[in-house]
């Protein structure tokens, strides 16, 4: 298979943006299909993708025989489901985040990849991006000594009740959308889980987690993280060790919110910084997915990583509370 032929499930504006464009521009892959029940939708897409076939439900795009793999950018509570049918399609399946709402949810789509033989994978596109990749290196090399603390924050103003993020009856949420980022970031860093989460402050909008303040406990470190929907615009994750400081500046959003950048402190108050231009770590999540269908080289988040991932979510649910 030389070149992936690629399907999105759903016209979303994400997808229109982001995902299909980096389909489009990645290497071995083409963006060849869409389904949308919306035909106004279609040309957003093929204005970068002229040859774009257009199905009109999700079943006929998996019923197409020309089509390697699916991105699946549906509301949440409905990525289980698609990405089930997709891989009994026998389809490769990458699917937004979060993959599931429950950490034991995984383990039925684990299983479907298994006895497929397919790949599935959450869109966790950061750990495909060299500043995320250093970081891990340097906490490795010992850069800053031993860690003992980590902090993260990522917030943005959306007060949209149409937006599906805003809507509890679509798995929407703050810690949903964007606290996949706090959590999955520094358990990728690091490599360790979570031991506890002593404590977890979340507010509630209409069933819609909208702001949350965690406090976990890690084997080697302490960790706090802010999540909210409702304040301005801001991201950042600072690794503490005893003898220096990591800092990324933008690291969930590079290039949209701010240039991707490690700042690292040391010894002596000396201090480095180094940059990221122009990466599309989308561009690198597609090209990493399609060299693991290929040739079955190891994927940076595999399914078991992003179960992890929910494992803290429902964690910090349970330290928290749900909503009345």
């Amino acid at each position: 298979m030389a070149v992936l032929r690629w399907g999105i499930l759903g016209a979303s504006n994400f997808a229109t943006t982001y995902m299909g464009p980096a389909i489009n521009a990645a290497r071995d892959a083409q963006l060849a299909a869409l389904a949308t029940s919306n035909p106004e939708k279609a040309p957003r897409f093929q204005a970068f993708a002229p040859d774009l076939l257009v199905h009109d439900s999700y079943e006929g795009l998996l019923a197409d025989p020309s089509i390697d793999a699916v991105y699946i950018p549906l509301p949440n509570h409905l990525h289980v489901e698609w990405t089930l049918k997709a891989l009994e399609a026998g389809k490769h399946v990458l699917c937004e985040k979060p993959m599931t709402l429950q950490a034991d949810e995984f383990d039925r789509l684990i299983a479907a990849r298994d006895s497929t033989g397919l790949l599935a994978a959450e869109a966790f596109m950061i750990v495909h991006h060299p500043q995320f990749i250093r970081a891990k290196a340097l906490i490795e090399a010992g850069t800053i000594g031993e860690l003992r603390h980590v902090d993260a924050v990522f917030s943005y103003f959306n007060t949209d009740q149409g937006n599906i993020r805003n809507q509890s009856a679509a798995g929407g949420g703050g810690l949903p959308d964007i606290g996949v980022y706090t959590f999955g970031s520094v358990r990728f860093v690091t490599g360790q889980e979570p031991i506890s989460v002593p404590f977890a402050h979340i507010d509630y909008e209409n069933g819609v987690d909208v702001f949350a303040q965690v406090a976990a406990k890690f084997p080697d470190f302490t960790y706090s993280a802010m999540v909210s929907m409702r304040l301005f615009n801001r991201q950042e994750v600072v690794f503490h060790g005893d003898k220096g400081v990591l800092r990324l500046t933008c690291p969930f959003n590079a290039a949209v919110h701010d240039q991707a950048e490690i700042s690292i402190e040391t010894a002596g108050h000396t201090r480095r910084v180094e940059r990221f231009p122009g990466v599309n770590h989308y561009v690198l999540q597609v090209e990493a997915f399609g060299a693991s269908v290929r040739d079955g080289s190891p994927y940076a988040c595999p399914l078991e990583f992003s179960r992890g991932t929910q494992a803290m979510m429902d964690m910090v649910f349970e330290a928290g509370g749900r909503p009345d």
